[in-house]
């Protein structure tokens, strides 16, 4: 009977949660490759969202306001990963690489500069333990419904797809491949800040280093899915799944239980890997081309 805790309302909360950060990284990272650009700087864009998110809440006393900087912030990171990578022609994986590290150490200096503190921001409104009040966890569920429709049914999303899988095909009806993929770039950019917001909103504040890995789990979800979004958010809430289970684990498991707890987001990994079998999918043929 001490397992029940599995299947109750507070820990399915739990899983809510915490897959949100998870769904709309890996949404914005499939919508990001499939348009032909490779999306290493997840990682930057959940960080610079959750760093705008605390700091513009912090300023305006509103978790809305919040989510709107935490988006917006993605976006220029994205904006600054599709200069980077269309305009300037670099290496798109250094690219990603770059940001990630920039917005590591970014966010520190930007707390010391802003607050005088080298590892929090000052407290911030809070989503706290809400599900059905809190919206980014609303916008997870609309993202993971509309990003897939978008993409099969939609002109939009037709030729997001060209501009991966078949680029001449755009030109040849007069499209520009680099405005299809700054498009794609974009929205992606902000799904993962709103990612990013969800991460400091919930817990009222930044922490440095607050995405812990998150951005690059995302990536995975999205190669192991085989490039498909809904596919990816789904993996994202197996993953949640795992992080809460390991939590109560550390609060309620045996002591071998404890220390084998952390590994279960990585076995679980390797299950998406053979259950969606994502490597039998490949890649946009356009990935990390001009």
């Amino acid at each position: 009977m001490s397992w029940l805790w599995i299947v109750a309302i507070p820990f399915a909360a739990q899983v809510v949660r915490i897959s949100v950060p998870y769904a709309l990284a890996s949404l914005g990272g499939a919508l990001t490759e499939r348009s032909g650009v490779i999306d290493l700087a997840i990682e930057a864009k959940l960080l610079a969202g959750a760093f705008a998110a605390a700091a513009v809440a912090h300023a305006t006393g509103s978790t809305w306001l919040g989510l709107a900087g935490g988006m917006s912030a993605g976006v220029a990171v994205a904006l600054v990963q599709a200069f980077c990578a269309l305009w300037l022609e670099a290496d798109q994986v250094i690219v990603g690489v770059a940001l990630n590290l920039m917005m590591l150490g970014g966010t520190r200096f930007l707390l010391q500069v802003l607050y005088h503190e080298g590892a929090n921001s000052p407290p911030c409104p809070e989503y706290g333990d809400a599900v059905l009040a809190n919206p980014t966890v609303w916008l997870a569920v609309a993202a993971a419904v509309c990003v897939p429709l978008a993409l099969t049914r939609t002109r939009w999303g037709l030729r997001l797809r060209a501009a991966g899988d078949r680029p001449d095909a755009l030109v040849a009806v007069g499209a520009s491949v680099k405005q299809e993929r700054v498009a794609a770039v974009a929205v992606g950019g902000a799904l993962a800040g709103a990612g990013g917001a969800q991460l400091a909103l919930a817990v009222g504040g930044f922490v440095a280093n607050i995405s812990q890995g998150r951005g690059y789990m995302a990536l995975v979800l999205v190669i192991l899915s085989g490039w498909r979004p809904g596919w990816a958010a789904l993996a994202g809430v197996g993953i949640a799944f795992a992080d809460a289970l390991n939590f109560r684990l550390q609060i309620t498991g045996l002591p071998v239980l404890r220390e084998l707890g952390p590994l279960l987001p990585y076995v679980l990994t390797l299950a998406v890997l053979v259950i969606f079998g994502g490597q039998k999918q490949k890649p946009p043929e356009s990935l990390g081309k001009l």
